[in-house]
């Protein structure tokens, strides 16, 4: 038994140690300080938004940013990660402030938020150990993109009071009830503020494609200066930032608080909750940097750094953190290879709430609201919204289900109701993905049978070539083995994936099977997918997925794919 523990701490502790991180912190300096320096100067907005909708202020979002990048950076999982608030968090934490205010006023209990903050980061480190975060792999697309929208309305629709120039609301239920009166009180020179601000987000992508220079500025901190500068040129009476800080000099920047543990049966339950959303969000922006990079980031790790940062936020006063996909992309982009990018990121944000406070402090809450409507429009799934109508019917029923909850309740009350219903309605999937024992099996152009129409490559490229055996259910419950099953083949140039024996297809495992392709792509191996069923066809049709790669590529029988596969094959000889 003492053996055993023994064993499983050493496991975990090697799964989550920073020792790669460390080495690989002098590999790409220049390249990963530009890129952090740049990183840190589009978090900026982003911080002191999300900072706002988590009811905390803007300056613990500034916190957040600092820390999640600093100390997410040298514990995280994901070599490109770039941590800090997040909207599905800042929103959670929000959600949880209405429960938790001083005495009978509406303030925030600041010891009570950062008190939930820093168990949530403890409860984290403590699932790092257990490897529990591996289990999100087998999240349903379509809970993800319903919680995802949902996320996006719950953005747009607090931040309506702010962008008309009007105090926010301080929950969802609130904005529904009040919107009559709240529209019929708009504050025009707000708008003179927050509607240029929203058009210059809106159009600087087109901007950009006309000027190679404007692509290195990001779009939130022009609509900042800018909408900052409309503010103070026309002396517009409006809320500011300022507002809400009791001392813009610098003076009430820092702050320390310690966990009450004496509430700890109070605080455990959201605390719980924010660790569970922190393992979601986080590494969904590190699967989608995994397919940038071509790499695999490490879940335990990542849940074990995302932990240590939000700890830390929660003593020094900081909003809740996640990986951030939006930063991450965006570090990518400008050359961020290793994490000391991230580090840079967040001591850039140190450098600015240190020197420039009085700037942020200058800043009109209308502008910030312009660039979280932005945001909300943009972390809706656009992947699934254009074809929402012809999804699979259980799919669409889970998507419905989990967007209204997340609106309307709570967001892990909404995953797990709709987990619980993916689970019920795949049943008989679960069971017979279990009962197949050849699941997956794979084999070379040369020994496949179809090959002996013309072998005449086979002899020499016979291990060029990989024919991927898809059999049963693919779903949400067994994407995670597919991939497996696929990482273990040996290497090739060509892949044929014969789907032609599985017996269903939800939009999770039609998504699965997109990326890879798309992944495949990237690393130059070129994939022709078997496909005879005609429901399967439909699905894939209905989700765009058969348009997206081309319609060469989808095949009714193995010997269509011989013709392209030999003309292929020739370019080795």
């Amino acid at each position: 038994m003492h053996l055993k523990m023994l064993l499983f701490v050493k496991r975990a502790l090697k799964e989550i140690s920073p020792t790669k991180n460390f080495k690989s912190l002098t590999t790409n300096i220049q390249g990963d300080i530009l890129a952090g320096i740049t990183v840190g100067i589009i978090a900026l907005p982003l911080a002191l938004a999300f900072g706002e909708i988590s009811q905390l202020g803007p300056i613990a979002g500034v916190w957040g940013a600092i820390v999640g990048g600093i100390i997410g950076g040298l514990f995280g999982g994901c070599m490109v990660g770039i941590s800090g608030p997040t909207a599905p968090k800042a929103a959670q934490i929000a959600a949880f402030m209405s429960f938790f205010v001083i005495g009978t006023t509406n303030e925030p209990d600041l010891t009570a938020a950062f008190s939930i903050i820093f168990i949530s980061g403890l409860i984290l480190v403590i699932l790092s150990l257990l490897n529990v975060s591996r289990f999100i792999h087998y999240t349903p697309y379509s809970v993800i993109a319903g919680f995802m929208c949902g996320i996006g309305l719950i953005v747009i629709l607090t931040q309506m009071n702010a962008f008309i120039g009007l105090e926010v609301e301080k929950n969802i239920h609130d904005v529904f009830n009040n919107l009559g009166s709240s529209l019929a009180d708009v504050n025009i020179e707000a708008l003179v503020v927050s509607v240029p601000s929203l058009l210059i987000l809106f159009l600087w992508p087109f901007l950009e494609k006309n000027s190679k220079y404007l692509t290195k500025i990001p779009s939130p901190l022009v609509a900042l200066i800018i909408g900052t500068t409309i503010a103070h040129s026309f002396k517009l009476d409006i809320p500011f930032i300022g507002d809400k800080i009791f001392n813009a000099s610098g003076q009430n920047i820092f702050s320390f608080y310690i966990p009450d543990f004496s509430r700890l049966k109070d605080f455990f339950g959201p605390a719980l909750a924010l660790a569970g959303l922190a393992v979601l969000d986080s590494l969904l922006s590190c699967k989608v940097a995994d397919n940038m990079i071509g790499d695999r980031h490490s879940s335990d790790r990542e849940t074990f750094g995302q932990g240590m940062a939000n700890m830390a936020a929660g003593l020094v006063g900081g909003v809740t953190t996640a990986t951030a996909t939006m930063r991450t992309v965006a570090n990518i982009k400008f050359g961020g290879k290793t994490p000391l990018s991230s580090i840079v990121h967040g001591l850039t944000l140190l450098a600015i709430l240190l020197g420039l406070s009085s700037f942020v402090a200058a800043i009109p809450a209308a502008c910030l609201a312009a660039i979280l409507f932005k945001v909300g429009i943009d972390i809706m799934d656009y992947r699934i919204l254009p074809v929402i109508r012809k999804i699979p019917k259980t799919d669409l029923l889970i998507f419905c289900v989990v967007l209204f909850i997340t609106v309307y309740e709570d967001l892990m009350v909404a995953i797990a109701i709709g987990i619980c219903i993916a689970i019920i309605a795949n049943f008989k999937q679960f069971k017979s993905s279990l009962s197949l024992s050849n699941q997956y099996s794979s084999k070379t152009f040369a020994h496949s049978n179809f090959s002996k129409k013309d072998n005449k490559f086979a002899s020499t490229n016979e291990d060029l070539v990989q024919i991927f055996d898809i059999r049963g259910p693919v779903f949400f419950g067994s994407v995670e083995s597919l991939l497996r099953a696929y990482s273990a083949l040996p290497a090739h140039k060509i892949l044929l994936m014969d789907i032609r024996k599985i017996s269903s297809l939800d939009i999770t495992g039609a998504y699965a099977l997109e990326d890879l392709i798309h992944q495949l792509r990237k690393k130059g191996i070129s994939t022709y997918v078997i496909c005879t069923q005609v429901k399967i066809k439909t699905t894939l049709k209905n989700l765009n997925i058969i348009e997206s790669m081309g319609s060469d590529r989808y095949l009714n029988s193995p010997n269509e794919a011989l013709p392209a596969i030999e003309q292929e094959l020739s370019q080795f000889q």
